[in-house]
């Protein structure tokens, strides 16, 4: 897929979760690659931090803070890539909700609530928006797959990651014909804040980076 259309205008890449780790590398490199970055995150200043450095290093990004739980925002932003862009020509998922460890007896309801409306609703929902932009472009969409479910303790992050992938799986197997491609990836173990809160105290030293990882990513794209 070239960064560039035919009309000369830099590719539209939308990545949400990107105000840190895998999500930031990821835009980084997107924009390092000619791509136009939406770059959608809660975290105003850690976007604004990224656009310094995509800016930086030559790249065009357009920050969008807001929250993916809240569906209004995220209906103007889609009717906004309509109108601006025409379409996406890719959508890289990295937005999780990482709920605190705990055995299965002692999950707190309202953490299992959000794990399964930010991890599994909103995608659904995110997946029925962004399924028609795509397809006018012929795109892309990227999900990263954590394989916890059934490991002690991660029940609610586990199950909900599951059933994440489990959609896209489904939605791969139904668009092979038709587009958009969708790609599911397992990076590998990095220094992130989300693994940082499941690991306390893990070496951080024997981890893939996010530049790198994020690197793997595209080039196999």
């Amino acid at each position: 897929m070239s960064e560039i259309d035919q009309a000369g205008a830099p590719r539209l890449a939308l990545v949400t979760g990107a105000s840190r780790g895998l999500g930031a590398a990821l835009a980084e490199g997107l924009a390092a690659r000619g791509y136009h970055v939406l770059a959608v995150a809660r975290t105003v200043g850690a976007l604004e931090e990224l656009d310094d450095r995509i800016r930086a290093a030559g790249g065009q990004a357009t920050l969008a803070p807001m929250d993916i739980n809240d569906p209004a925002p995220m209906q103007q932003m889609v009717q906004a890539i309509r109108d601006r862009w025409g379409g996406l020509d890719l959508w890289a998922h990295t937005a999780v909700h990482a709920a605190p460890l705990a055995p299965a007896p002692h999950i707190e309801g309202r953490d299992w609530s959000k794990s399964m409306l930010t991890n599994v609703e909103v995608t659904r929902g995110l997946i029925a928006l962004l399924e028609p932009l795509l397809r006018l472009q012929g795109g892309t969409a990227l999900f990263f797959d954590d394989p916890r479910a059934g490991q002690k303790f991660f029940g609610a992050y586990g199950a909900s990651k599951a059933a994440q992938i489990a959609l896209a799986r489904s939605w791969r197997a139904e668009t092979v014909q038709t587009g958009p491609r969708i790609v599911i990836d397992a990076p590998a173990p990095m220094p992130t804040a989300v693994r940082a809160r499941f690991y306390p105290g893990e070496e951080r030293g024997a981890l893939s980076p996010c530049k790198n990882e994020a690197e793997r990513i595209l080039n196999a794209l």
